[in-house]
């Protein structure tokens, strides 16, 4: 596993903290909700491919 995604997720992870942070000191909720909700699923994309290299690498070991 490269360790870059491991820093793509922090990075995203800390980038939707603040903008939630700040979303919600000028009230903004809804907003910060959407942005959060967003951050999640650009991480769970990342992973989904990630779980698709995984299982095509396992299907490739059993097939002759």
């Amino acid at each position: 596993m490269d360790i870059d995604l491991i820093f793509k997720i922090a990075g995203i992870g800390i980038l939707v903290s603040v903008l939630g942070q700040v979303l919600k000191r000028t009230e903004r909720e809804d907003i910060a909700m959407l942005t959060s909700l967003a951050g999640l699923v650009i991480v769970l994309l990342m992973v989904v491919n990630l779980i698709a290299q995984l299982f095509n690498t396992v299907k490739s070991m059993f097939v002759f």
